[in-house]
């Protein structure tokens, strides 16, 4: 078998470019995607590394100037939101690259959503509810291409952004159907350079967005599918990239299982995501740290109803024991990837547990938990995982 990595173009969910050094092409996609002046947002961790450097390096080079914005929090907010659509609209650009983590691929789609609405529509009143994305003017809306630099949200193949509301600490999905970017550079190479503790809580996130939809009682058997296939992808890759950062094999399969993790959660997410989306927003934890911490006690909370789907989802992953052992090597792989073991750990003190419980009931992950999430057992919940 063959250890170099595959150079592939995939069309699904969206055009894919999956390989290492494909970041190489992203002025020629921009251009193909009808781009003469794209900005790139980022975050500010990543605006002075070299690959930023280099993918601004590939842009200008092809005569399509080298903007950025990068005043990105890492949970974004509506206010970073208004500062990089004025960067936007004072630069006149045509369209939006997203590079970097969820974060900065969530902000870059939501300047692209609003930056040439007009100024009355609020971007809440786009939330994922109904069709209230038919609200936006769909022809002002710019294009956008992603480059993924971590292996977690998939959001570089989703047609959603996360927006934190400021005043209220409340986490909003925005969904329009013209956020899915044109083009997206899957190029593991981008990643190698992750901190240990970024590979870890993103790893988990991908794992998190699998293991629920996997659990989710909704009927989609194509997100079951990739959600079977992202878990094993993740257990079997998560250590190895821990371990050796530059294992660029391992490093792709991440890729991919983040990737996939966004198109099997189409069929539904659960308290994982309901619990996490709070003590994100008020706490300002990182995401997919906070889904790997309460992980376990959701597992335990969701037991009766996903045991046996577990145990089959544990023989096709390799692991031995089913339900049990599936639990066992989530912990394992939790010890082994430095996670903290409660909320308490991870900086959570003196949480006011009623706002937290009526905030994880009102996220709309809660509606695909497999069991019903109420006032009582998801305060409980919380507190299990203090």
């Amino acid at each position: 078998m063959s250890h170099d990595v595959p150079n592939r173009n995939w069309s699904y969910p969206t055009a894919i470019k999956f390989g290492v050094g494909r970041i190489g092409e992203l002025a020629d996609h921009a251009k193909e995607a009808g781009l003469k002046k794209p900005l790139l947002v980022t975050d500010k961790a990543l605006a002075s590394l070299p690959i930023t450097a280099a993918a601004l390096d590939v842009l200008e080079k092809a005569g399509l100037g080298r903007a950025v914005f990068s005043d990105v929090d890492p949970n974004p907010n509506e206010k970073n939101m208004a500062a990089g659509i004025a960067v936007y609209n004072d630069g006149k650009h045509d369209g939006v690259i997203c590079f970097g983590g969820g974060s900065a691929l969530d902000l870059g789609k939501m300047i692209a959503l609003m930056a040439g609405q007009k100024p009355k529509l609020s971007v809440w009143e786009l939330e994922d509810i109904d069709d209230w994305w038919t609200r936006a003017d769909a022809k002002k809306i710019a294009p956008i291409i992603a480059v993924p630099t971590t292996a977690g949200t998939g959001s570089e193949v989703g047609r959603a952004g996360v927006l934190t509301n400021s005043e209220t600490h409340k986490k909003k999905i925005i969904f329009h159907p013209a956020l899915m970017p044109k083009v997206t550079i899957c190029d593991p190479a981008l990643t190698v350079g992750m901190p240990k503790f970024i590979t870890a809580g993103t790893g988990m996130d991908a794992l998190a967005h699998c293991l629920e939809a996997y659990c989710s009682p909704f009927y989609h058997p194509m997100s079951q599918g990739i959600a079977l296939e992202g878990m094993r992808l993740v257990f079997e890759n998560l250590p190895k990239v821990y371990k050796h950062p530059d294992d660029l094999m391992a490093r792709g399969h991440m890729m991919s299982a983040a990737a996939m993790g966004a198109v099997a959660f189409q069929k539904g997410l659960g308290a994982i995501h309901s619990l996490s989306h709070p003590i994100g927003a008020v706490y300002n934890t990182h995401h997919g740290t906070t889904n790997a911490v309460v992980m376990p006690m959701v597992l335990d909370f969701n037991r009766k109803a996903v045991k046996d789907r577990l145990a089959a989802a544990a023989a096709y992953c390799g692991i031995k024991g089913g339900y049990k052992g599936f639990r066992s090597r989530i912990m394992d792989l939790r010890e082994e990837l430095n996670i903290p073991e409660n909320l308490t750990k991870l900086g959570v003190t003196n949480p006011d547990l009623d706002m937290l419980t009526e905030m994880a009931l009102e996220d709309p992950s809660c509606g695909g938990n497999p069991v019903k999430m109420t006032r009582k057992n998801t305060r409980a919940l919380f507190e299990a995982c203090l």
